[in-house]
């Protein structure tokens, strides 16, 4: 059977909302009576992300790039929109996704904490004057930094190429929950099965795209600001899927 999920659209992300057809939202935004009676309670996906990521310096030196993040987050972000919202806090619009009829813009709201003994958390928050319709994103990480054998790897530098004396090993955690509020008409054509397999599926899509782009963005960044070649054998994601959380506890 052919996935519903349909590839990424092109243009710029409007406001995060949930188009589902043209009578989900009314102009303002705000949901109409008629799309009020064509709506079911939300179901939720949940998930659970791990992976690491190599950079080749001390945990000192990685630890202050990171404490930087107003330096280098939003370029590193592109081309996703980012605004601060807050000391530490960015709006993001991840883009525009589509599945089983209707077009998903997440909007959500990270707050970068302050690291605590070299491990930096980063939780959702709202973002002012915006109200998200048709979904909900609780998106808890956790990112530890841990210096690692460097073995027999070479980096080139300014002064030549030589052995790498320090690396750092920055180990992601990722808990996610996506709460969708689908219309009527999406569970009336399709089983629950193969809505929470398409959900599924457009989750790791958003995951997979957002984390293999930041990851080289930042690891990229991070070699040009310390004047360190990165080997590209040794890029990586952010995130790998794990496992899933079924919200039905039955395997789709």
């Amino acid at each position: 059977m052919q996935s519903p999920i349909a590839q990424p659209q092109s243009g710029d992300p409007t406001n995060g909302y949930l188009h589902v057809m043209s009578v989900y939202t009314d102009s303002d935004g705000a949901l109409s009576d008629e799309s009020t009676a064509n709506v079911t309670e939300p179901i939720r996906f949940h998930s659970h992300f791990v992976d690491h990521m190599d950079l080749y310096a001390d945990t000192d030196t990685v630890a202050r790039y990171f404490d930087d993040h107003h330096v280098w987050f939003e370029r590193c972000a592109q081309p996703m929109k980012v605004e601060p919202i807050g000391k530490n806090a960015y709006a993001l619009v991840v883009g525009r996704y589509g599945a089983a009829g209707f077009e998903l813009e997440p909007r959500i709201g990270l707050d970068l904490l302050p690291q605590e003994n070299k491990i930096y958390r980063i939780e959702t928050v709202p973002v002012p004057g915006y109200e998200p319709i048709g979904y909900q994103v609780d998106f808890k990480a956790a990112m530890e930094l841990a210096e690692v054998e460097p073995g027999e790897i070479l980096v080139s530098a300014n002064n030549g190429s030589h052995p790498i004396e320090k690396i750092t090993r920055v180990n992601w955690t990722l808990e996610l929950i996506v709460d969708i509020q689908f219309p009527r008409f999406i569970h009336a054509a399709l089983p629950k099965s193969l809505i929470l397999g398409t959900g599924d599926q457009l989750l790791k899509q958003v995951v997979r795209q957002v984390s293999r782009r930041l990851t080289r963005k930042v690891q990229d960044d991070f070699c040009r600001t310390y004047e360190i070649e990165l080997p590209k054998r040794q890029r990586r994601w952010f995130f790998q899927k794990q496992e899933i959380a079924d919200p039905t506890g039955e395997e789709a």
